[in-house]
């Protein structure tokens, strides 16, 4: 399933991530976000799982973002519970190639909705997900460790 699309500062590879990605792929939780961060056996459980979908973005051999996708058995909604970008990279559009890579690996499991949680005070992340058409239906207060709301957001996937 590798893709090799344009990104911002040139092309990017997305391809499944592998076991050998989970060191980048830490290091990358911890540059991308202070708080709230997947650990090492989230990682490679979610690497492993039928039911979930780690997405690498590769500069070359350098992985500068990445995405996790969730699917439930008997259900047409997936979730996307992360996208992770590189701060060397913020801001070049890898964001949105990371999130329509995530809309269609979960097409391609037969999902027709896609649902995520972002930061109320994360506006470049709200921004990205209200242009590709995501629609806010709930508010969950005190939903990260430092007690900071989430905006759920949900949008079909057509095809």
């Amino acid at each position: 399933m590798d893709r090799r699309v344009s990104a911002g500062h040139g092309p990017v590879t997305i391809r499944p991530a592998h076991p050998a990605d989970l060191d980048a792929l830490l290091a990358l939780e911890a540059a991308a976000f202070a708080g709230d961060r997947a650990e090492r056996r989230a990682i490679r459980h979610a690497i492993g799982s039928p039911t979930m979908s780690v997405l690498a973005a590769l500069d070359g051999e350098r992985l500068v973002g990445a995405a996790t996708l969730e699917r439930r058995r008997n259900s047409r909604r997936a979730r996307l519970s992360s996208i992770a970008v590189a701060p060397s990279r913020a801001g070049t559009g890898l964001g949105r190639v990371l999130l329509e890579a995530a809309e269609a690996e979960a097409r391609r499991h037969g999902c027709t909705h896609l649902r995520l949680e972002v930061r109320a005070d994360n506006g470049a992340g709200i921004r990205l997900y209200e242009r590709a058409g995501y629609v806010r239906f709930e508010t969950v207060e005190d939903y990260y460790e430092d007690g900071m709301t989430a905006w759920r957001y949900e949008r079909a996937l057509g095809d």
